[in-house]
């Protein structure tokens, strides 16, 4: 695609605010280098990335940090001698601990399926030994820890050591030599690596030593006594071994990172891409932005579309729905001067160089655009004086320069095409240019004032006129566009508005009656009956979003008191268990009330479209499948042939039930809808089953008691309690606690293939 397209439709200028959102200096100048992808697919894919980050970051809150440019750090890693210093160790520090922390937030949604994200951002091996070796070796500021090796430690002591001593001796250096009166500071400095005293110059032959520097005032000397001389020079030899051990500290870093060197590249520059992912999300809040559906084919169709730098810098600017429809390829643009005949055609060329490049776009759901691989935009007075050519020459030498690169993949901006020369001519040319565009299949924006191509747009198959819009009693523009129309270009209502004299705007009225063409009462007219006709359709969208509103009010009302309801009824369930347990009601009124609570459960859940019931050879292990009872879904463990049964868990309860009972996961609500053909099981039907494996009798004898609860509340008829074979004193354990249960009619041990004596078969009462 052209730069000089980029340019007339001010791409860099979105790219420079985009890189005003990032937080790096690699993330911004990235941010200045997006260009349009060249195939459909690295469109799509872009969209999805963009659409994956702003899921992820509106749901974990992840927000990016400041980190540094590492480009040159890599180029200089490819020679075997070069080491990085610890400003550079540092700041890869910085970068791989906030690369750890995105890749933490983002693994903590595994469940959403953003793999497009984490291919994109995270797909390289982690570099565990740069990590571990630059966390070991560097602190949380960077400096090197004693740590990092037993050499280093070794040193740095004896320097400390070196430091107590010296601290000790010029104590008592200046007690017996009464030197307190000479001293510019309590205590002792360093200068040039060495212990030095800074006394006032007046004083520095009162004792001896060397003197090493003075103070840019003069006043002060610093001063090192002969009795520091040695311990200098030996601190001297320390802080020669101290570097040279950093040094090979540094060295064994440097080779860690060599050694992992394209992990570590893809971790940085998966931070940048990151970082302009994030400038992206911030830059679609700004104008409640948002990717479009990018297509092989069609007509382009943007809703309630603004041009992006008006939508950034004003938030009242007025959204334009700009649409053809199917079998139209072009759209030629008519009406007065100042009613947003070229911001609609910049909104169309700017819009698709954004979508193109994975960008949002303020533009509303439901907008498409074709995929154009190349945009052509004449635009503006393109005369130049330095070439001595006329605004109609550079017009048709553009043309002729790319007039060979156009297809039925690009998009053709014309503003005003035509418009340095005759009229008739300058029409005529317009119209044929526009044939043209259509024969190749290319799809044409066009904004014009001849009358002639206003005709054309109107009688031309395969070509949409439409209209700005002025209010009919002022004559201001409405920056809105009626379709199927064609607008006035009230030149001289524009002129009288910005103050041109009254006696040459009757001299041009009175020129243009003798001329006799004028159209303007008619066009008027027609003006007045769209706007007519847009501000019924306001109305009508208006109507239709409060009552949208009032419905989604109501639902949320009706799901309040299902819910509130429904927590009532489970409650009096749980009421009926607890009283059948105390045996204040017997068995057969306990099943009856609950068959009555149940009954209301299915009464107030909310209908469902019926689906066909299971049979047992649509079942599988893994399969997820609803249980119809109790409207809840679970996941099918294992299949029974011989009884027709599926082993199904339902939120942590594995029961056996029969096929029948089953029926299709619907995802998104509270449970699928009973199929019409399908029997409700009767509880006596159900089938629990709990494993007590792996527990200690007592937690055992706690984790049964839970189950046979919850049994009890869903009217089970059996319960299967795995206890395994083992030394058998869990299965003692087990049945003692059934001997007493008041809610056992009889257990006994499973057959064999059931598993035998490690599983108890309970029959409930």
């Amino acid at each position: 695609m052209e730069s000089r397209t980029f340019q007339v439709l001010e791409f860099p200028k979105i790219l420079g605010v985009l890189s005003g959102f990032a937080t790096s200096e690699p993330g911004a100048s990235e941010c200045l280098s997006i260009h349009p992808h060249s195939t459909l697919e690295a469109v799509l894919l872009a969209n999805e990335l963009f659409d994956q980050a702003a899921s992820w970051v509106g749901e974990s809150g992840f927000r990016m940090r400041a980190f540094p440019d590492l480009g040159g750090i890599f180029p200089h890693l490819s020679s075997e001698l070069a080491v990085l210093d610890q400003d550079a160790l540092f700041a890869l520090k910085i970068i791989l601990d906030l690369a750890m922390e995105a890749r933490e937030s983002l693994s903590r949604f595994e469940d959403r399926g953003w793999e497009v994200l984490k291919s994109e951002l995270f797909a390289y091996d982690w570099p565990q030994k740069t990590v571990s070796g630059i966390g070991r070796c560097l602190d949380a500021e960077g400096q090197i820890r004693d740590e990092s090796s037993p050499a280093l430690m070794d040193v740095r002591q004896e320097i400390r050591a070196i430091h107590q001593r010296c601290t000790k001796r010029v104590k008592d250096f200046i007690i017996q030599e009464n030197m307190g009166a000479a001293m510019q500071d309590e205590f002792m400095t360093i200068s040039s690596d060495r212990y030095v005293l800074p006394i006032k110059a007046n004083f520095k032959n009162k004792t001896k030593g060397i003197i090493h520097d003075y103070s840019q005032t003069g006043e002060t000397c610093y001063f090192e006594p002969i009795f520091l001389v040695e311990t200098n020079n030996r601190l001297q030899e320390l802080k020669r071994e101290e570097r040279a051990e950093e040094y090979k500290v540094l060295q064994y870093l440097t080779g860690l990172i060599r050694q992992e060197k394209p992990q570590v590249s893809d971790a940085y520059r998966g931070l940048v891409t990151l970082d302009v992912l994030m400038a992206k999300v911030r830059l679609a809040g700004v104008y409640n932005g948002r990717t479009i559906e990018v297509t092989g084919e069609g007509a382009p169709r943007l809703l309630k579309s603004r041009h992006p730098l008006l939508a950034l810098t004003d938030e009242s600017v007025h959204p334009l729905n700009i649409e053809l429809e199917e079998g139209q390829r072009a759209m030629i643009v008519s009406g007065g001067n100042a009613g947003g005949k070229t911001v609609c055609l910049k909104t169309v060329g700017l819009i698709g160089l954004m979508a193109f490049s994975g960008l949002p776009v303020p533009a509303a759901e439901g907008s498409r655009l074709p995929f154009w691989s190349d945009i052509f935009v004449i635009m503006g007075d393109e005369q130049s004086l330095e070439e001595n050519v006329s605004t109609f020459t550079a017009q048709i030498k553009y043309l002729r320069r790319v007039w060979d690169q156009v297809d039925d993949r690009s998009l053709f901006i014309l503003d005003e095409f035509g418009a340095g020369t005759d009229p008739t001519q300058g029409a005529a040319l317009a119209q044929a240019v526009i044939d043209s565009l259509l024969e190749k299949r290319a799809t044409a924006f066009t904004a014009t004032h001849f009358p002639a191509l206003k005709a054309y747009a109107m009688a031309t198959r395969g070509v949409r006129a439409a209209s700005v819009l002025f209010d009919p009693d002022t004559k201001k523009p409405l920056f809105r566009l009626a379709y199927d129309q064609v607008g006035a270009s009230i030149a001289l209502d524009v002129a009288k508005e910005h103050g041109l004299p009254n006696e040459i705007l009757e001299r041009a009225e009175k020129y243009l009656l003798l001329d006799g063409s004028d159209t303007t009462t008619v066009l008027d007219r027609l003006n007045a009956m769209a706007v007519k006709k847009e501000q019924e359709l306001d109305a009508i969208e208006d109507e239709r979003a409060r009552i949208e509103k009032k419905r989604a009010n109501l639902e949320a009302k009706f799901e309040k008191e299902r819910v509130k309801l429904l927590k009532d009824v489970q409650s009096k369930a749980q009421d009926v268990v607890k009283q059948w347990k105390s045996e204040r009601i017997g068995r057969k009124e306990a099943r009856k009330k609950l068959h009555e609570v149940r009954l209301r459960i299915e009464d107030i859940a909310p209908e469902r479209e019926k689906e066909p019931a299971f049979s047992f050879s649509d079942i599988v292990p893994g399969m997820k499948v609803s249980y119809l009872a109790w409207n809840k879904s679970g996941t099918v463990l294992e299949i029974n042939d011989k009884k027709k049964q599926a082993k199904v868990d339902i939120g942590g309860v594995a029961m056996w039930v029969k096929a029948d009972h089953l029926g299709p996961a619907v995802s998104g609500g509270s449970g699928p809808a009973k199929p019409a053909n399908a029997k409700a099981p009767a509880p006596s039907d159900l089938v629990v089953e709990v494993d007590l494996r792996g527990n200690r009798a007592d937690m055992a004898i706690s984790e049964l008691e839970r189950a046979m609860d919850a049994a009890l509340r869903k009217g089970a008829g059996r319960l299967e309690i795995v206890h395994g074979r083992g030394t058998g004193a869990l299965r003692r354990e087990v049945h003692e606690f059934l001997k007493h249960y008041p809610a056992v009619e009889s257990f006994a041990l499973a057959p064999e293939d059931r598993g035998g004596d490690g599983m108890t078969e309970v029959t409930l009462k």
